[in-house]
């Protein structure tokens, strides 16, 4: 591999620390750049971006490279952060950390790194990209870490972009990533993983959400059209979600609560014509369960839809591959998936991420699916 110009994103964390040291050892000319990509509440107790500044800042003072403070605020504030309210507000559940790699991570830090004179971008994501050379493409491979691999944040990558893009940690697990770290020295050897959306951080959803978006009571009401209680605006909750419901069971003229007393309660339906969050007990009921989705807003690695047929996806990020078909849509714009296996909580808004063993295709945004009741 000859020597180049890489520009890394060191986030503070551990994963592009490793990332910056992998590229140093093979020979590369490195330099680190700090992206600031969200500053609306600096001071806030939950936003840690002046401590992940002060750690990369540490990382780059170590391994003896450069490093640059870039604020992309009012990127991501337009590009990002204000689909993800108007998904919010139109009822949907957006995935942000797709949204920005597509148009931070790897569109604003990828020109600025260009204007720097840089050949490659590097990152600590989980993930890998090979050359195919029957076809001339770039293909985006899963990271080798399975409880690690982050390509379903990645399919909206290009041809463009990843042909720019390395992923060293990629070809590691994370025990190995962390035993480099102590071995080396790093500062940030031992630092927790960040969880959560970068601009939430680990505060309540709920409470961050209310600085944003309007309230809009309304009942919630079981699968059996009673009334359990009232919810805070449909914005609030997303499919499957069992935490902060605030309701109990209701009891039958039996005594019996439906679907079991003991049956936890998840969000099912929201019905945004009549303002109604429809909850429904236990975990495998119908209304939770889908065979078909249909995904628009399509982002293919390849430039080109994939043939119809047998493969896999995936239509959240914490779940196996399922076993799927791929139907064409009624136009090129949208897609249809059958799983042979029911999924669950299939959430508009969320990514259908499409694979062919551990290549990933591409995929969309699950406009609809049909459940089982």
């Amino acid at each position: 591999m000859c020597a180049k110009r890489v520009v890394v994103g060191l986030s503070g964390g551990v994963d592009s620390a490793v990332t910056a040291h992998l590229l140093k050892k093979q020979g590369h000319e490195v330099v680190g750049i700090f992206m600031k990509n969200w500053e609306d509440d600096d001071d806030d107790e939950y936003c840690s971006t002046r401590q992940d500044f002060l750690d990369a800042a540490s990382v780059a003072d170590v391994l003896g490279i450069d490093i640059e403070h870039v604020n992309f605020a009012a990127e991501y504030k337009d590009r990002v952060f204000a689909e993800f309210l108007r998904e919010h507000r139109a009822g949907r559940t957006p995935n942000p950390d797709v949204l920005c790699n597509a148009e931070i991570k790897f569109k604003a830090f990828l020109d600025h790194a260009m204007r720097l004179g840089a050949e490659s971008i590097a990152t600590g994501h989980y993930a890998r990209v090979r050359l195919n050379e029957a076809s001339g493409r770039h293909e985006l491979l899963k990271g080798l870490d399975p409880g690690k691999d982050q390509s379903y944040f990645l399919h909206r990558l290009n041809q463009a972009q990843l042909a720019q893009t390395m992923f060293p940690v990629g070809e590691l697990h994370k025990t190995e990533v962390r035993r480099i770290a102590d071995e080396i020295g790093l500062p940030n050897a031992k630092k927790k993983d960040s969880t959560g959306i970068c601009f939430i951080g680990e505060r309540p959803f709920r409470e961050f959400l209310n600085k944003y978006l309007a309230k809009n009571p309304g009942p919630i009401l079981d699968d059996r059209g009673r009334k359990l209680g009232e919810h805070v605006g449909l914005s609030f909750y997303t499919l499957g979600q069992r935490q902060g419901l605030g309701i109990g069971g209701v009891k039958d003229k039996k005594g019996q609560r439906g679907g079991g007393e003991h049956e936890p309660w998840f969000v099912a339906r929201k019905e945004l014509d009549t303002n109604v969050l429809r909850v429904v007990q236990g975990h495998d009921h119908p209304w939770l369960l889908s065979h078909r989705l249909s995904a628009m807003d399509l982002s293919w690695v390849a430039g080109e839809t994939p043939a119809p047929g047998a493969l896999a996806a995936k239509a959240r990020y914490r779940q196996a591959d399922a076993a799927c078909t791929l139907e064409a849509g009624g136009d090129a714009a949208s897609i249809a998936l059958s799983f042979p296996d029911a999924q669950w909580a299939v959430t508009p808004g969320q990514s259908a991420v499409l694979y062919d063993g551990d290549v990933c295709l591409g995929g969309g945004v699950i406009e609809s699916a049909q459940t089982l009741g």
